[in-house]
């Protein structure tokens, strides 16, 4: 090797090292209490169990970046259990639910289960569309209630997960045939749960059919913000942007009236608890045991239109929808019968529900938003439940 050639390969080297050494010392070292990036979010499947008919019912859970869990079986596409934080940052389930799917098919009162084809009420269990009338399965009393003796809530979906940027989300789909329930037209449904990863579960529905029929679904979670479930609800703070609500008759059933909320014990466009007007002589009160009454929501679109506070914990249930109107029911038929997670049982008014939807018997009332869908058009509709504390 001559001279110059040494020389080269030398100031090559020294480059080289320089350059090393240049990007060592630009390279930022961890530092000693650095919080490691958050897990990304996850939906992970697992075997829950086998209806009498041999359907094999699966359960999906849900996780996002923040710790909320979400957890649903294919089993009327129930949520089985739902955390949410504290104040303290601590996660708790917030929702009523069972331990197995033994529970769910013995008897339930609607846990956590997705609900159509008609949630709520209809009067008689009958309807007319175009002159013809249809005849429904009755299971409350004279009135169908929530789709029926087999409604939504007790059918196996079919699951798949849904590809999003933002947190998990899982896609049910289940076809209603022609006549089931009593119900015409086939109609295809489709239930997104999508847990973002800002605490939010937003809950997309849409549906189609063949014929004319009715649609109305909605979501049936029980919650408990305090997350002890031997612990009533009537200390938690309500919102219902709502000036009016719909009385109902001695089954339940909307009178048709839209009735002022003002000087009742129906007013909580301003945060009061659950429990300060409950016991008060009323009419309405009477008839419900409580509260299991729509309030008719003001606005349109998609706006927040109820929240859900308690104190205790600094949960902060936040609801917002494109519905018209809100079911709000208060457990009044809880009687410590049901068996809770883990041993107990749920007692009155362990849990409250803010059900979306259109007005309980719509199709027999013309002056109620309709609820009627035709073939070519596209049911469609959206609630976000949001999490935070204060």
């Amino acid at each position: 090797m001559n001279h110059s050639t040494f020389k080269q390969l030398t100031l090559a080297l020294v480059a080289a090292i320089s350059i090393f050494m240049v990007q060592c010392k630009n390279e930022k070292p961890p530092a000693e209490n650095e919080t490691p990036p958050a897990p990304a979010a996850t939906i992970s499947k697992a075997a829950y169990g086998t209806t009498p008919d041999g359907q094999a019912v699966d359960k999906f859970t849900m996780k996002n970046k923040q710790g909320m869990q979400v957890d649903v079986i294919t089993y009327g596409g129930i949520i089985t259990s739902w955390t949410a934080p504290d104040k303290a940052g601590n996660y708790a389930n917030v929702v009523l639910g069972y331990d197995s799917l033994a529970q769910y098919l013995r008897a339930t009162p609607y846990f956590g289960a997705i609900i159509g084809r008609y949630g709520n009420r209809i009067a008689k269990g009958k309807f007319s569309l175009d002159g013809k009338e249809y005849k429904l399965e009755t299971n409350d009393g004279p009135n169908t209630l929530h789709g029926g003796v087999k409604g939504f809530d007790k059918v196996v979906w079919t699951a798949s997960e849904q590809p999003v940027d933002n947190g998990a989300a899982l896609k049910l789909t289940y076809v209603s045939k022609d006549g089931e329930g009593g119900y015409p037209g086939t109609l295809t449904s489709t239930v997104v749960y999508h847990l973002t990863d800002d605490n939010a579960l937003e809950v997309s529905y849409e549906a189609t059919t063949d014929k004319k029929t009715i649609v109305n679904l909605t979501q049936h979670s029980y919650f408990n913000l305090s997350g002890d479930f031997t612990k009533n609800i009537l200390d938690h703070e309500l919102t219902i942007d709502a000036d009016k609500f719909l009385p109902v008759d001695a089954t339940l059933i909307p009178t048709g009236e839209l009735k002022p909320v003002e000087n009742t014990p129906f007013d909580f466009r301003q945060p009061k608890t659950i429990g300060r007007d409950i016991e008060q002589k009323d009419d309405q009160l009477t008839k419900g045991k409580g509260y299991d009454h729509c309030w008719a929501l003001n606005g349109q679109g998609f706006r927040k239109v109820s929240t859900a506070y308690h104190a205790g914990t600094g949960r902060l249930l936040e609801i917002s929808t494109d519905e018209p109107g809100i079911q709000f029911y208060c457990g009044n038929f809880l009687d410590g019968t049901l068996p809770m997670p883990g041993g107990g049982t749920y007692a009155h008014r362990t849990g409250f529900c803010l059900e979306t939807q259109h007005y309980p018997d719509s199709p027999n009332q013309s002056s109620f938003p309709t609820t009627t869908l035709a073939p070519g058009e596209k049911y469609a509709t959206k609630t976000t439940f949001k999490f935070s504390t204060k």
